[in-house]
């Protein structure tokens, strides 16, 4: 009995492990059709129309802020300083006294000449009325001709010192003029050179600067395309020089969106530079508020003319590589291709495009990472929102 007992274990211990045996390769077997690789569904991406609206064309360049007016104070009379009237720094007013050197030399100067003319008018009063008693004298026969040369001599000396000491007075005044030195126009009063008690000449000696910032001017220059193509416009507009100076500037510094300070073409140079193919311009600007100041660095761009039906996308759209740039289309049957493009002006965020796409074309516009050229994509149509030109 006990024989049989431990067979029957054995047996039933056997059959279940041929069952486990038998259910693990069933399993292994389901597994191995549940792996079979299935390929991922297109990746979901942005696509958009390109937009299609009018757009200015501009004429962008890079200039630099002159001041219009700058001044340098020099002496114009040696003295002493006896006077410094402002502060480093100041915007002063045309006119205003900003240095004075010791008048009272001048003063004395003038005073002198002014008793020299009162001294000049008797002589030439008495030697005029000698003359004329000479004159007379001669007619009745009691004076010689050699009288009459003596006195009409010494007339016309008297005469001549006469019109020299009121020459005199002149001079004598515009040297106590010269004492006071004023602004020549309205604008700031750089830092003082010299100090109180200095002793300054003509031609030696600088005081200041009086700089001029309202308005101000915009250098830049224009290359030989834009000026053949700006001339063109102008002669199909039948644009007058005059009229020409009313074009309008636009102007941002390096550190602002857009292009905030406004102003007018003030100046074209007649002669096209031959060694830079440039021509010089300039624009002037109103400045009351001083954003600009001289020496800046500054973007320019001015308009040319209305450009309708122009194709713009996004600009971040657009991608480069070694041959140019580029933007990623849908095409036929949504497998994504790469388009080589030519690009034009910036728009607020979008991108003129001149050459390379249609207004057909569907624009990758966003996903770009995941549209890869020649795999297909599950495009997601949006809807661009036409721009107005940032002109701030």
């Amino acid at each position: 009995m006990a024989v049989a007992a431990r067979l029957h274990l054995l047996a039933r211990s056997y059959g279940a492990r041929a069952g486990a045996l038998c259910a693990a390769s069933i399993a292994l077997a389901a597994c191995s059709e549940q792996n079979t690789y299935v390929p991922p569904p297109p990746p979901k991406v942005d696509v958009a129309l390109p937009l299609k609206q009018t757009v200015t064309a501009y004429l962008m360049a890079t200039g630099n802020t002159v001041a219009v007016n700058t001044t340098t104070l020099v002496a114009r009379v040696t003295g002493f300083i006896q006077e410094i009237d402002y502060k480093d720094g100041d915007a002063v007013k045309a006119g205003t006294k900003l240095f004075v050197i010791e008048p009272e030399p001048y003063q004395l100067a003038l005073e002198q000449a002014q008793a020299s003319v009162s001294s000049a008018d008797a002589a030439a009063k008495q030697s005029q009325a000698n003359y004329d008693r000479t004159a007379a004298l001669v007619k009745k026969g009691f004076a010689t001709q050699q009288d009459l040369d003596g006195a009409s001599a010494q007339q016309a000396a008297d005469a001549a010192r006469q019109k020299q000491s009121a020459v005199d007075v002149k001079q004598a005044q515009l040297n106590l003029d010269y004492t006071d030195v004023k602004a020549p126009f309205d604008g700031i009063a750089t830092a003082r050179q010299v100090s109180m008690g200095q002793l300054v000449s003509p031609g030696t000696s600088t005081l200041a600067t009086v700089v001029q910032l309202d308005p101000i001017h915009v250098n830049f220059n224009v290359s030989e395309t834009d000026v053949q193509n700006i001339r063109a416009n102008i002669l199909a507009r039948g644009t007058t020089m005059e009229e020409l100076k009313k074009i309008p500037v636009e102007v941002g510094l390096q550190t602002e969106d857009g292009y905030p300070h406004k102003g007018t073409l003030d100046y074209v140079n007649p002669n096209l530079d031959p060694s830079t193919g440039t021509l010089q311009a300039r624009a002037v600007l109103d400045n009351a508020q001083r954003p600009l100041l001289p020496g800046y660095f500054v973007r320019v761009r001015v308009p040319l003319a209305d450009q309708p039906d122009m194709l713009l996308v996004p600009d971040r759209a657009i991608g480069a590589d070694q041959s140019g740039r580029y933007v990623l289309v849908a095409g036929k049957d949504d497998v994504v291709e790469q388009r080589t493009v030519e690009i034009g002006q910036l728009v607020g965020e979008l991108r003129v495009i001149t050459k390379g796409i249609t207004a057909d074309d569907r624009i990758v516009v966003s996903g770009i990472m995941t549209a890869v050229p020649g795999n297909k994509i599950e495009p997601q149509l949006k809807t661009l929102t036409a721009v107005a030109d940032p002109a701030q």
